[in-house]
């Protein structure tokens, strides 16, 4: 059975490391667990949030976010984050190289697309980044996910993942860190409704394998 690990757009734009972007408490902390998780694995892909400061859903503070946007591909208005060439885009301590990943996708490249999930380009689920079919020609049949953050990239991606059908899809909490805990509780909630295994820890996704 081939089994592929996906480290979710861990980045220090999501830490504390980066405090004007948008940091998620213990965010730089999960590169141990990540790599823990990726040794039960044949396989390791790595997402990252790749955006211009352009975009049409960037806000100038904090105190404007998450003002609902009426575009078909940016729900939300969000602070700039995760710039290529800035601190923010780089990954968090103790991982490896992007050259040392097998897959890479990079997401929310262009202006007008903000998606949250690692397998569509846009919020429609339309545009595929490629990612479901190269863990298909992997013949990767198990996926263990993590990153940041839980209640919004993770929970997204690992509910592209279920939905496809074609895997069946552990998430590592202990690999993740969420935003806050009600929103967390609630990701927790949508994903098992799905038929997606939580773990607490890296034992208990181990112990499924």
């Amino acid at each position: 059975m081939t089994i592929a690990a996906i480290d979710v757009d861990p980045q220090k734009t999501f830490t504390p490391l980066c405090p004007n972007e948008l940091p998620v408490a213990e965010g730089d902390t999960i590169g141990s667990e990540l790599n823990r998780q990726a040794a039960l694995a044949n396989v390791r892909v790595l997402t990252k949030d790749a955006h211009p400061h352009n975009a049409v859903w960037v806000v100038d503070s904090h105190d404007k976010m998450l003002s609902p946007l009426d575009h078909p591909n940016a729900d939300l208005t969000w602070v700039s984050h995760a710039v290529p060439g800035t601190l923010g885009f780089e990954t968090i301590p103790e991982l490896p190289p992007v050259t040392e990943y097998d897959h890479v996708i990079w997401k929310g490249i262009e202006p007008d697309l903000h998606p949250y999930g690692a397998c569509y380009h846009d919020l429609q689920e339309k545009l595929s980044t490629g990612l479901i079919e190269w863990l298909q020609a992997k013949a990767v049949k198990t996926v263990l996910v993590g990153g940041l953050a839980t209640d919004y990239c993770v929970k997204t991606t690992a509910l592209q993942l279920q939905a496809s059908g074609l895997f069946q899809v552990i998430v590592n909490l202990a690999a993740c860190r969420g935003i806050a805990p009600d929103t967390v509780e609630q990701a927790c909630i949508e994903m098992k409704a799905a038929g997606i295994c939580v773990c607490d820890s890296t034992e208990a996704v181990k112990a499924l394998l």
